[in-house]
């Protein structure tokens, strides 16, 4: 009997296992390399909080987060940042299979819990958001003073955005790689950007009816 030799199969990152661009195949002129490795993705869904630690070429690490339910958001227009829970994955330009399964990576839309923005709001410039308030809390009036100079400031908010707190959910794009970093770090959509993925997700939902 002879015996075969089966070169052990990888995910590798070379080039010369495309095709040209006019779709011809090009001849493999060495074997696979470290540095030209590949590895299984994470597929980071939504839940407990687990990361494993991955070994890398030169000793470094990554960390491969399995599971995330929390990450850290940043309001730009108020240019804070608070930690918020992830509720949902709602729309991925790359691949709807992505929303299905809930996978968070980087990019994707997801929504998160508005209740720490909504308590920073209340302290910085006073008044309720997305709810009227029934009974309002006494201050001192070096607080108020300071609340109004907080309002001529700032505080003008994208209704787009205001509307969104009243349901407790904002909607969010994650700016980290959980899968590299271990972290599901983010901002919230304001503006232009929240116009255009509203408009897309209204979109995908007229296609899921039809």
């Amino acid at each position: 009997t002879r015996r075969r030799l089966v070169s052990a199969m990888g995910i590798t990152r070379n080039s010369y296992k495309k095709r040209r661009a006019t779709g011809g195949k090009q001849p493999q002129y060495r074997k696979k390399r470290k540095f030209e490795l590949g590895r299984a993705a994470a597929g980071t869904r939504i839940g407990p909080k687990r990361v494993r630690l991955v070994r890398v070429r030169g000793g470094h690490h990554k960390h491969r987060a399995l599971r995330l339910e929390h990450g850290n958001f940043s309001w730009g227009s108020e240019s804070i940042s608070r930690m918020c829970r992830i509720l949902d994955v709602v729309y991925n330009a790359s691949n709807n299979e992505l929303v299905r399964t809930k996978t968070l990576v980087k990019n994707a839309i997801v929504q998160v819990d508005a209740t720490p923005f909504r308590q920073w709001y209340v302290q910085h410039y006073g008044g309720e958001l997305g709810k009227k308030s029934d009974q309002e809390t006494k201050v001192s009036r070096k607080v108020l003073k300071k609340r109004e100079a907080n309002s001529k400031a700032g505080g003008n908010m994208d209704p787009a955005v205001q509307d969104q707190f009243k349901t407790g959910r904002l909607f969010a794009c994650i700016a980290s790689r959980p899968g590299q970093s271990g972290r599901c770090d983010g901002y919230i959509l304001e503006g232009a950007e929240l116009a255009f993925y509203q408009k897309k997700m209204q979109k995908k939902k007229g296609k899921s009816k039809d």
